[in-house]
């Protein structure tokens, strides 16, 4: 009796290894995509590319002319010739998904009550049903740092891609840095600063305190960035905060500080590439911070920067950001007409950005072994007229390339050409 219960549950044990074994052969996907020009995100380019990929990785990325692919080794092959494929573009520093509607209070989620909120999370409210993440997929961006807003320390940022069932499924990376907003207010800038410091002091004193008592929330947050799990992402655009900024973390020993802004990084080159501290670049599309600069400074900066070099990355702060986001890819564009190469201003809003907020493991660019995670385009992404998306893939899954503003137009097309038609 008991040699037969033996048996059957022997016998159940390997039907469901069986299964297993099956339903992964059945989802393990193996596409290969065949001549497009391939733009690495490392400033390299590989002409008639072929790139495979196995599951959620991307296998290779070689040239197709010198290899031979049998066709039964493949699950599905894309002749993508004539076409460019490039790294997910990622948008940093942003309330994507964070809210929906600028004028309707109950859509925004990303400024909370209070000076110092270090223990407030994005990664929970991000809503990946938002409308308007389809509109910013479709030109190519497919992640996003989710960032809180308000007060002095708003909260802990996310790394999401903009796709997948909810927030569970659509997080790259949890909590992967605080946002610091540096004072700004002559008058109040040195009583401000001295209660950062304060802050700041309490926090590393509890992070390295081994006999506390009880737990603080918003401590317990902050203890991360002394131990290097956690970022510091400062906001700040003046020489004079920069250079606070600098003498700040170094006073801390804080092992990942970032820049949020820099407006004016460029006029502290030396100290700023000697301290090693990466900048976030506020938006391109902008006017210049003084009445006496440049018109096209603005534009100009990111080669500044290089030249200097200082590590950088362009990302989209500004008025009605989330919907903006979809102009990222152009304004790394604009940079190219004032000192930067496509490559280089493709890195910087793939690679840079990645190796500024730590995921270049897996995604920032077209590597064996990285995230397959990227779009193939008809032309030139970073030009607005031939950045025409024709296939998106989020972790080697296939996403469409179409959104609801696409539909309402051939919807109304359709439409007027009918009635066109009837006349």
């Amino acid at each position: 009796m008991q040699q037969n219960q033996k048996t059957r549950t022997n016998m159940k044990k390997f039907h469901i290894f069986l299964f297993v074994l099956a339903f992964s052969q059945l989802n393990a996907q193996r596409i290969l995509l065949l001549h497009p020009t391939a733009h690495i995100g490392n400033g390299q380019v590989v002409a008639s590319a072929a790139i495979g990929i196995k599951n959620d990785r991307i296998l290779f990325v070689k040239n197709s002319l010198t290899n031979n692919y049998a066709k039964e080794d493949w699950d599905t092959i894309i002749d993508c010739n004539g076409q460019h494929v490039y790294p997910s573009f990622v948008s940093a520093n942003n309330i994507l998904g964070l809210t929906e509607i600028d004028a309707v209070r109950a859509t925004r989620d990303f400024n909370d009550v209070g000076v110092f909120n270090p223990h407030v999370r994005t990664q929970i409210a991000f809503n990946v049903e938002s409308k308007v993440i389809e509109t910013v997929r479709t030109n190519g961006v497919l992640l996003v740092q989710a960032t809180p807003r308000g007060g002095w320390i708003s909260g802990s940022s996310s790394i999401m891609k903009l796709s997948g069932w909810n927030w569970e499924d659509a997080t790259v990376l949890a909590d992967d840095g605080i946002h610091l907003y540096w004072p700004s207010n002559p008058k109040e800038y040195q009583t401000q600063l001295r209660e950062i410091y304060q802050f700041f002091e309490l926090s590393r004193a509890y992070a390295f305190d081994g006999k506390k008592q009880s737990t603080d929330l918003r401590l317990e947050a902050m203890k991360s960035c002394f131990t290097g799990q956690k970022r510091v992402y400062v906001h700040a655009q003046t020489v004079r905060q920069i250079s606070d900024i600098i003498d700040f973390a170094a006073n801390f020993k804080l092992k990942f500080p970032v820049i949020v802004g820099g407006n004016e990084a460029y006029l502290v080159g030396a100290k700023l590439r000697d301290s090693k501290i990466p900048v976030m670049l506020s938006r391109i599309h902008s006017l210049p911070t003084h009445e006496d600069d440049l018109t096209f400074l603005p534009f100009e900066i990111p080669a500044l920067l290089k030249e200097q070099g200082i590590s950088f990355c362009i990302q989209n702060q500004g008025d009605m950001q989330p919907m903006n986001t979809r102009n990222l890819p152009f304004q790394a564009g604009t940079t190219m007409a004032y000192g930067l190469s496509e490559e280089e201003a493709l890195q910087s809003i793939s690679l840079s950005v990645c190796k500024i907020i730590g995921i270049d493991k897996d995604y920032g660019s077209l590597e064996q072994g990285k995230k397959a995670t990227f779009f193939v385009s008809k032309g030139p992404a970073l030009e607005m007229s031939t950045n025409m998306l024709t296939h998106i893939l989020v972790d080697g899954k296939f996403i469409s390339t179409s959104n609801f503003q696409e539909q309402l137009y051939h919807k109304y097309q359709r439409k007027y050409r009918n009635q066109s038609a009837g006349h």
